[in-house]
C-alpha cells in the first residue's frame, strides 16, 4: 500500500506538469493557424477538452500547408501526449480505496466497458510500487514532451512576441 501523501504528491505533480504542457498547445495552434497568440488562446479555450485540442492540432498538422518536418514533429509530440493523457485521466477520474490504516490501497476507474453481453465498470488496480513507478515515469515523460514542444516553439519563425 502506498502512503496517501506519496500518492497525492505525485498526482499533484502529474497535474502540474500536465497543465503547463497542455498550455503550450496555444503556441502550436498559433504556429499552425499562422495567428497571433491572442487568437490561439481563443481557439484553445473554446475547445474545452484536451482531446479536442489535440485533435485540432493533429488535423491542422495534416494539411498540405504544413511542412513535412513540422508535421512529423507535431504528430510525434501529440502521440506522446495522448499516451500520457491515459495516466493523467486515470488519476484524475478514479475513486481511491483505502486500507484499515487510511492509506490508499487501490484505484477504481469510473468508466463503463460494454460488450455484447454485459456492462462492467470500475476496473480496480492496486496502488503499489509499480503504480508509483508508473506515475513517476509519466511525470518524467510529460516534462520531456514539454521540453520538445518548447524547442519547437522557440524554433518557429511564426510565433512572435511574449513566450
Amino acid at each position: 500500500m502506498a502512503a496517501m501523501s506519496d500518492v497525492l504528491l505525485r498526482v499533484g505533480r502529474l497535474n502540474y506538469v500536465w497543465t503547463n504542457t497542455e498550455s503550450l498547445l496555444i503556441y502550436i495552434i498559433a504556429h499552425l493557424l499562422r495567428v497571433e497568440k491572442d487568437a490561439a488562446i481563443v481557439v484553445f479555450l473554446t475547445l474545452n477538452t484536451t482531446r479536442a485540442r489535440i485533435d485540432l492540432i493533429e488535423r491542422l498538422s495534416k494539411l498540405a500547408s504544413t511542412s513535412p518536418s513540422d508535421r512529423k514533429a507535431i504528430l510525434s509530440a501529440m502521440s506522446r501526449l495522448k499516451k500520457e493523457s491515459k495516466t493523467r485521466n486515470k488519476y484524475n477520474h478514479c475513486i481511491y480505496s483505502f486500507d484499515e490504516k487510511g492509506e490508499i490501497s487501490s484505484t477504481q476507474l469510473m468508466r463503463l466497458v460494454e460488450d455484447d453481453k454485459e456492462i462492467r465498470y470500475g476496473k480496480i488496480e492496486q496502488m503499489d510500487a509499480r503504480e508509483i513507478d508508473l506515475l513517476e515515469r509519466s511525470i518524467a515523460e510529460i516534462v520531456a514532451i514539454s521540453r520538445t514542444l518548447w524547442a519547437f516553439i522557440h524554433a518557429s519563425p511564426r510565433i512572435s512576441g511574449d513566450l
